[in-house]
């Protein structure tokens, strides 16, 4: 297959999806797999399936449409508020949306009924983070008027965190929307799911962190990586190097550590800065950020050192490696969540899935 490629181990993603929803089973929790990241690839959806997943969930209609495409028949969940030009698409193929906007659902159940369907949607709480979200002092009013949309099936109440603001996911900010269950259902609203967060919260399980009262969580990177990346903890006996990011060097010269000549910014905006190290040997590899988010790249020989990157040249170092590289020769790296995000959604980056 042609370079630069990602290379996917089927079995390690196989062994993290195991791993992952047989902990939260044990603790009363359903796991939706979140397919955003890999385009729902069909071949990541096998192993998302294959170790245990029965619902998964989307915040792009596109990737949900390539998910029935490929024959999968479970609930899938649109994890991204509906846009108003969407809705149609979204009660065709998904079965459960994410939402925060009345007007939103009232145009949601107008075509519901058109389409002669019912709906569901969990209404998301901001519980700090400030990215989507209802207010919790607003929830309650929220869901009573809600009640109006008879082809519209409200489930239950989700929680994002980490993902703008930093905030970590705690017993406290999951205790909110929990709180918000007993409230609701005074009112004679029931509540089936309370969805406690994405992969950050997997971390909370492992450590009995969660209110009982949770009983869904959203993974993906989880899953790929087997990371909770905003706390920058592994999760237990989950593999971090599922994926890896394989590219060709197509030159290697000994030059100075320092650009010659005046300094101004670089096609980025950024104004590039050097420490002098002396005559030093690179190499320069065929991919870029036009393919993928460089900082989130690790070299997998650790005596190699990434300079930088232009939009399609990866200039590395390799000066104290003890490998031998050679032009034609290909270098080889493990990836961030942002690094596969990106490179998954590059035309330029083939994919390979290893069984």
């Amino acid at each position: 297959m042609a370079v630069p490629k990602i290379e996917v181990n089927f079995e390690k993603l196989v062994h993290n999806v195991d791993v992952i929803t047989s902990k939260c089973k044990e603790k009363g929790i359903s796991v939706m797999g979140v397919t955003k990241a890999v385009l729902a690839h069909p071949r990541i959806t096998d192993a998302y399936i294959k170790g245990g997943l029965e619902e998964l969930g989307d915040s792009r209609i596109q990737n949900i449409k390539r998910l029935r495409d490929y024959g999968f028949t479970g609930e899938i969940t649109l994890l991204r508020s509906p846009m108003q030009s969407e809705i149609s698409d979204v009660i065709s193929f998904a079965d459960v949306s994410l939402v925060t906007e009345l007007k939103t659902l009232k145009a949601m159940n107008k075509e519901a009924k058109l389409q002669n369907k019912e709906h569901s949607y969990i209404v998301m709480v901001d519980v700090g983070d400030r990215r989507e979200g209802i207010l919790p002092e607003k929830f309650v009013e929220f869901v009573q008027k809600a009640q109006a949309y008879e082809n519209l099936n409200f489930k239950g109440i989700g929680l994002n965190v980490g993902c703008f603001g930093g905030v970590l996911p705690t017993f406290r900010n999951a205790q909110i929307i929990a709180d918000l269950k007993q409230e609701i259902e005074k009112k004679g609203i029931d509540v089936s799911v309370l969805s406690g967060g994405n992969s950050c919260g997997v971390t909370l399980v492992f450590n009995d962190g969660l209110p009982k009262e949770i009983n869904q969580l959203r993974v993906g990177e989880g899953f790929l990586l087997g990371m909770d990346s905003v706390r920058e903890l592994k999760i237990p006996n989950t593999h971090q190097d599922a994926f890896k990011l394989v590219a060709e060097i197509i030159e290697i010269k000994q030059k100075p550590s320092l650009p010659e000549g005046e300094i101004g910014k670089d096609p980025f905006g950024n104004v590039p800065e050097f420490t002098d190290q002396g005559i030093r040997t690179r190499a320069i590899a065929a991919v870029g950020k036009q393919d993928v988010s460089i900082e989130g790249l690790i070299p997998i020989d650790n005596k190699i050192s990434i300079e930088g990157a232009s939009s399609d040249h990866l200039i590395i170092d390799i000066t104290d490696s003890q490998c031998t590289y050679d032009v034609g020769e290909k270098v080889e790296f493990n990836m961030t969540y942002g690094a596969v995000l990106s490179a998954m959604t590059s035309p330029y980056i083939d994919i390979e899935v290893n069984d």
